[in-house]
């Protein structure tokens, strides 16, 4: 640790510069970053920094920070993923019920038009009976 001090006039208050060369605060840092990231693959693994240069130590958190945020999207896409393939198995369940609607539909016009066609055909048998009824009557009442 260096130290300086410097005389100043004694209406000024005294001012105290001091550093070191050997700071530890981004070394006690790292050895709590010091985590292992399983998901990485081995390539992409943070190397240990060389303790004794500052920027190796910067550059190892940096990369520690980018294993966590890589591990956190990759979270997010597979939740992502989970969610897109439930969406489609509704997708393709909805298309389903669409197509059973549409036949559904279908059948009912069908039904619909023969249940009118049987409504006018009983229409029509119910006026010839009642008119061969009448027809009948008329003869038995004429003989």
């Amino acid at each position: 640790m260096i130290t300086s001090t410097r005389r100043v006039p004694p209406d000024k208050s005294e001012v105290r510069i001091a550093f070191s060369l050997d700071d530890t605060s981004d070394i006690k840092d790292v050895e709590d970053l010091a985590q292992t990231f399983p998901d990485l693959e081995q390539r992409l693994q943070p190397v240990p920094p060389c303790m004794s240069l500052r920027e190796s130590v910067q550059v190892y958190k940096e990369h520690c920070r980018m294993a966590r945020e890589f591990q956190h999207v990759k979270h997010e896409i597979s939740i992502l993923e989970e969610r897109k393939r439930k969406l489609l198995a509704e997708l393709v369940e909805d298309e389903k019920v669409a197509v059973e609607i549409v036949r559904l539909e279908e059948e009912f016009q069908r039904l619909t038009e023969e249940n009118r066609s049987l409504v006018t055909l009983h229409s029509e048998r119910r006026q010839q009976l009642e008119r061969l009824c009448l027809a009948n009557r008329t003869r038995q009442d004429s003989s």
